[in-house]
């Protein structure tokens, strides 16, 4: 009793964590400058150790096993992307609400990344600068700190990487190297923050330090607090016996959902090819196959996590499914049935005919949305450095 005591209090001081947060990062401005006067606590989530914001969990208690394969309630979390200072992340957090980033000043990374969709943006495609229309879904940004594979064919391996493909990128944020650095140094309330926060940009802020600092933000962006996470970690009240049944369909090897969507992340990391549609009038994606050139990977994706997957429909990189139930109703329609006629797809071994009744699909979307947490949500600044509306 005494385990589950603290872990309700744990749950609960989350959100007054959440609700300190507002209060301890109240805007206020450097002196001297309009610059405002960043966070010195870290967000909600993370304890400060040192100069670091380190992530705070149950689960960093629990030692994962190679040999659990589909990831017991009790399973330990993959390696994270933490240790940034409070000034870091809040830096980051400007600029990734600041459309300055972008080449015509129209579009922040949240344009694509909004809040209010569980850092998605509701789209099938996602559209970028002068309305383009990207080739495909914009996935959550939440636990993004854990992926080792980024981009949904997984062809990043580090924020820093992956940040660079919307930001250069001509139907997204169309931006330059230089014309970024230019627009940002250009206004001298981040070169003032910049200085503050990496001392070698007092010279000049350069490119990797605003990789860095918007690593840091999005390495904040944790969700292990959901009805779920209380159930895992000794509350079992936490769910309803209709999402206890679904989560044992999620976890059987009938419906084998849990061997690729492995708790307590809900994504193993890994590229799988399951033959996805690519939506009415969009051309087969090859995935993976175009990164790696290797033909196996052929209408190969990184497997998403589903934390929040409630709240981020569209579904699959292409936005082909409009509600959970068509997307987990996918999964029982026959091996391949999706798969264009004159495409041969090596497609992943447990994708076969699990033949689940309809009872066990509506309990497994009574499951998925016990996966739902967004108590460490971000503020959105009210104003940002450059003087342009905050953008979302």
């Amino acid at each position: 009793m005494a385990n589950i005591g603290s872990l309700r209090l744990w749950a609960y001081g989350t959100v007054l964590a959440v609700l300190l947060l507002g209060v301890l990062n109240a805007p206020a401005n450097i002196p001297g400058t309009n610059a405002p006067a960043l966070a010195t606590t870290c967000p909600a989530g993370f304890v400060l150790t040192g100069q670091s914001c380190r992530l705070d969990s149950p689960y960093l208690h629990y030692k994962s096993l190679e040999s659990q394969g589909v990831g017991g309630l009790k399973t330990g979390l993959p390696a994270f992307r933490d240790g940034f200072s409070p000034k870091q992340i809040d830096l980051g957090r400007y600029l990734f609400f600041d459309p300055l980033l972008s080449a015509d000043h129209s579009v922040s990374c949240a344009h694509c990344h909004n809040p209010a969709h569980a850092f998605t943006d509701g789209l099938a495609h996602s559209r970028g600068i002068g309305g383009r229309e990207t080739s495909r879904n914009a996935p959550s940004l939440w636990n993004v700190g854990f992926l080792q594979k980024l981009f949904v064919d997984g062809r990043a391996s580090s924020l820093e990487e992956q940040m660079q493909g919307p930001l250069y990128g001509a139907n997204e944020m169309g931006n330059s190297r230089e014309g970024l650095l230019a627009a940002i140094n250009a206004v001298p309330a981040y070169r003032a923050l910049f200085a503050q926060v990496f001392p070698d940009a007092a010279s000049g802020i350069r490119s990797e330090h605003v990789y860095a600092a918007i690593a840091a933000f999005e390495s904040s962006l944790v969700s292990l607090n959901s009805r779920y996470d209380l159930y895992a970690n000794g509350i079992l009240g936490a769910l309803s016996p209709k999402e206890i049944e679904g989560m044992n369909v999620f976890r059987s090897f009938v419906a084998r959902c849990a061997e690729c969507h492995t708790p307590p992340l809900f994504t193993n990391q890994q590229i799988a090819v399951i033959g996805m549609p690519d939506g009415a009038g969009h051309s087969f994606d090859p995935g993976a196959e175009a990164n790696t050139h290797v033909d196996s990977m052929r209408g190969g994706f990184r497997v998403p996590s589903l934390r929040n997957v409630e709240l981020t429909s569209p579904y699959n990189h292409a936005g082909a499914f409009t509600t959970l139930r068509e997307t987990v109703s996918f999964y029982t329609q026959g091996r391949g049935h999706a798969v264009p006629a004159q495409e041969k797809l090596n497609l992943h071994w447990h994708i076969w005919e699990p033949k689940l009744t309809d009872a066990e699909l509506d309990r497994l979307v009574d499951f998925l949305k016990t996966l739902t947490d967004q108590s460490y949500m971000p503020t959105m600044p009210a104003a940002v450095p450059s003087g342009l509306p905050p953008g979302a």
